[in-house]
């Protein structure tokens, strides 16, 4: 498998942000910005966590202003929902647009989670042997293993949170 590294640094400046909200037909709103702002520095987020990293930016902000825009950058796009199983919703950033279709490695120890670079290095799970009259939008690929630290023994001071990401302590 081949990790998909993603640098905090290159976060997308506002403006270009604000182009890809513009494009998806979204207005550019502060929320929009800063809500797509913390998923780009912490892919693989809760609402929950958007919500706490955002009241940093804006302390007025709801927990239903951060649900309806989750919702609203992902229907448009611009984000990812994960699903993972017995965990709640994650969301990530779409670089490369709906047609990055990366899928994810999962600790079932600690619950980290790793991007994995699609293996044939192009979209064939779009492309399924019986698509049973369906037009397939999304496909997700989940790993689950247990990652290094974790194998070692080594993650002894990981605790999982409430919202299943492993924090060290």
């Amino acid at each position: 498998m081949t990790p998909i590294t993603s640098d905090p640094a290159s976060t997308p400046a506002p403006l270009v942000w604000a182009t890809r909200l513009r494009a998806a037909g979204l207005r550019v709103t502060k929320q929009r910005l800063a809500v797509l702002e913390a998923l780009h520095t912490a892919p693989h987020t809760t609402a929950e966590d958007v919500l706490a990293q955002v009241r940093g930016q804006l302390p007025e902000i709801t927990v239903q202003s951060v649900y309806t825009v989750l919702n609203s950058l992902t229907s448009a796009g611009l984000l990812r929902r994960l699903d993972l199983s017995g965990q709640p919703a994650r969301y990530e950033t779409q670089p490369g647009g709906v047609s990055d279709n990366h899928h994810h490695a999962v600790c079932t120890e600690c619950g980290r989670i790793e991007d994995v670079a699609c293996a044939v290095g192009h979209t064939p799970c779009l492309t399924p042997a019986d698509d049973h009259g369906m037009t397939i939008q999304v496909a997700d690929v989940i790993y689950q293993g247990i990652c290094a630290d974790c194998a070692s023994g080594t993650s002894s001071a990981q605790t999982p949170t409430d919202s299943g990401t492993a924090v060290r302590g």
